[in-house]
C-alpha cells in the first residue's frame, strides 16, 4: 500500500493538479487585488465615488455601553462586498478561459497537408489512354 501511495503521489497528475492549485491560488489573490485595487475605483468613480465594499443593509445595530465600547455588534448584510466578489468571479473565470482557451490552441493537431495527386484532368487523359488501349 505504501508502495502504491508513493507511485500516486509521485505521479504527474498529482503533480500537475499541486502546481495548477498553487496557481489558482495566486491567480485568485492577483485578480482580488485588481478588482478592489483598480476595478472599484472606477466603478466608484463613475457611481458617484460610491465604495461598494462598504454598502451594508443593516439588520440590527450596533449596541455601545456608557463606556464606548461595543457590546454587540452590529448585524449587517454586507451586499457591496458580495458585489466585489461577484466581479473576482468573473474576472477569474475570464481568466481561466482564455488560459485553458490558449493551451487547447497550442495543443491542437498540425494539419497536414494532403498528398499531391493527379488532377481531374489528369485522370481523365489517364482513363482514357486505357480505354485506347
Amino acid at each position: 500500500m505504501l508502495k502504491e501511495f508513493k507511485e500516486f503521489i509521485t505521479g504527474g497528475n498529482v503533480i500537475e493538479f499541486a502546481v495548477a492549485v498553487i496557481m489558482a491560488g495566486a491567480i485568485g489573490a492577483v485578480v482580488t487585488g485588481f478588482v478592489n485595487n483598480i476595478i472599484m475605483p472606477v466603478v466608484g468613480h463613475f457611481s458617484g465615488g460610491t465604495d461598494f465594499a462598504d454598502k451594508k443593509y443593516v439588520l440590527d445595530q450596533a449596541v455601545i455601553d456608557a463606556t464606548g465600547a461595543v457590546t454587540t455588534p452590529e448585524n449587517a448584510i454586507m451586499w457591496g462586498s458580495w458585489i466585489n466578489t461577484i466581479i473576482n468571479l468573473l474576472i477569474v473565470g475570464l481568466v481561466m478561459f482564455m488560459i485553458v482557451k490558449a493551451y487547447n490552441k497550442s495543443k491542437a493537431p498540425v494539419e497536414e497537408a494532403a498528398p499531391a495527386g493527379p488532377s481531374d484532368n489528369e485522370l481523365l487523359a489517364d482513363i482514357l489512354k486505357a480505354l485506347k488501349k
